[in-house]
């Protein structure tokens, strides 16, 4: 559904930290494909753009705080 490989190479982050992104963010979405990427591609977006860190995202839940506002989340 999302261009995961655009995505991957866009990101600029080593082969083997994007494996370990995947597992966990896979773990979290067992069974649902879709939300898997959506939620692997709203990952990478938010390194990319500096809001988390690559460590920060292995180390916590990858779902929003709901204290955090929605303004501070979209794109440019």
């Amino acid at each position: 559904m999302f261009d995961l490989k655009k995505a991957k190479k866009d990101s600029g982050i080593r082969k083997d930290a994007l494996i370990l992104l995947e597992k966990k963010i896979r773990e979290e979405f067992k069974g649902d494909e879709m939300m898997f990427e959506l939620h692997l591609i709203r990952t990478l977006e938010a390194i990319k753009e500096g809001w988390i860190s690559l460590e920060e995202a292995l180390s916590e839940s990858l779902e929003i705080p709901k204290t955090r506002k929605v303004k501070e989340w979209k794109t440019k």
